[in-house]
């Protein structure tokens, strides 16, 4: 299944075209999906630690929330490191997940 246009976000990368949205995720991580623009084939999941979703459950107790919110040029980033260890997005078949932490895509998450 492929990323709708409503809700999800263009970005190139490498002169490629690419789809991607944020979602919530488990409690204290958000996750970023992202998949070829053109070309149907392999998903790529990062999981990122963010309270964001927490945020109007806890308020006015935000202070010692992790607010995080992910930006195009981290999504552009995330997409770059992920081709490099080894996301082919025209490829069928399962996910590629990872975490990311700061700005370095971690090793794959088991989830």
């Amino acid at each position: 299944m492929t990323l709708r246009n409503k809700g999800s976000r263009k970005i190139v990368v490498g002169n490629e075209p690419y789809r991607w949205v944020i979602s919530a995720a488990s409690k204290g991580h958000i996750v970023l999906i992202a998949e070829h623009g053109q070309e149907k084939g392999r998903k790529l999941q990062v999981y990122i630690e963010s309270d964001i979703n927490d945020y109007w459950v806890e308020f006015p107790y935000v202070d010692s929330l992790n607010l995080k919110i992910v930006t195009p040029k981290e999504v552009a980033a995330i997409i770059s490191q992920a081709i490099e260890k080894g996301w082919n997005p025209k490829e069928k078949g399962s996910p590629m997940v990872f975490d990311w932490s700061g700005d370095v895509l971690g090793g794959r998450s088991e989830r």
